[in-house]
């Protein structure tokens, strides 16, 4: 990981040093549903992220917890972002949890969907991905996900019978 992100002018034995003497951490924290983040496709059929950090302050307590743990273990308490070795923050590819993007509700005027998940202007429609949560706590929804469509299922086959 050093190796990939660092200077071309970085000697190996340097990087080989930091690497034994490193702890590697993915701090994940959770983005909170904001109308003005979104997901468009433009006139020539491009994917547009319109996006927004947020939680900012909850997520430097995770960080600020992190160092604690980790002085607390021993360790020095140098917290490098990730980013400082192999670039920016993830790309659009990398945002395949994303949740609440598609509101529900009870009213037509102000979300898409209604509570089992139909769309309110179509009544063969029903979206059963991690879009109808507006939030996943920054945990992987994908039992979530798989529950909320068994739950739609159920309804289909009332619907059906």
């Amino acid at each position: 990981m050093f190796a990939a992100g660092a200077p071309k002018l970085v000697p190996g034995l340097t990087l080989e040093i930091m690497s034994r003497h490193s702890l590697d951490f993915w701090i994940t924290s959770e983005d909170l549903p904001d109308p003005d983040n979104r997901v468009q496709i433009d006139r020539e059929g491009k994917i547009m992220l319109s996006y927004k950090p947020n939680n900012l302050e909850g997520h430097n307590r995770l960080v600020k917890t992190l160092k604690g743990m980790v002085k607390h273990a021993g360790c020095e308490d140098h917290v490098l972002p990730l980013n400082a070795f192999v670039g920016d923050r993830l790309p659009l590819a990398a945002v395949a949890h994303q949740n609440g993007t598609i509101r529900f509700g009870l009213d037509p005027k102000t979300s898409a969907l209604d509570p089992s998940c139909k769309a309110h202007e179509l009544d063969n429609l029903y979206v059963v991905d991690g879009s109808f949560f507006c939030s996943s706590a920054a945990v992987n929804p994908a039992l979530t996900i798989m529950a909320n469509a068994l739950r739609v299922g159920e309804r289909l086959i009332e619907r059906m019978n």
